[in-house]
């Protein structure tokens, strides 16, 4: 079991504030990795911050996308990735590459990610939201903070 779990935090539609990356190699987490990321303009909607957390002062001298992209690539290219609902993650990652300029298929990437959602949900188990599936899995979660999520997103991939 080699791949890589993902999980992003938002501050407005598909503009992330954190992302959270745990490489896995042979079954055994080898690599962790998690950053503020800075949004165009440090704009958050009430919305998100409620969720996550994250306000603006937390991201006003963090990195922009691009400046955190390379360690996001490096960790991302040529691999199995796992999201909690891989879609939202998989958008936010091509919409915020588009923004900047950035080829998507230089990631060299499957066209759908692993989801682990689909996964757990073809099990049987509901609801099938992140902290219920780490609540049925005993997966400690810290839930909407992108290190964690992503951590407990591997674990349940590693279970399935």
């Amino acid at each position: 079991m080699t791949f890589t779990a993902i999980d992003f935090e938002t501050a407005t539609a598909y503009h992330p504030c954190s992302v959270g990356i745990v490489t896995v190699e042979n079954g055994i987490i080898v690599d962790e990795f998690v950053t503020l990321i800075k949004p165009p303009n440090n704009l958050y909607s009430h919305f998100t911050i409620q969720v996550h957390g994250i306000y603006p002062r937390d991201t006003l001298h963090a990195k922009s996308f691009i400046q955190v992209f390379p360690e996001i690539k490096k960790r991302l290219q040529n691999r199995v990735v796992v999201a909690h609902n891989e879609s939202f993650d998989r958008n936010v990652l091509a919409k915020s590459m588009m923004l900047y300029g950035l080829e998507y298929a230089d990631l060299n990437l499957a066209a759908r990610w692993e989801c682990t959602v689909k996964i757990y949900k073809s099990k049987g188990l509901k609801p099938t939201k992140l902290s219920d599936c780490c609540r049925q899995m005993n997966i400690v979660l810290n839930h909407h903070e992108a290190l964690s999520d992503a951590r407990a997103c591997a674990k349940l991939y590693l279970l399935r």
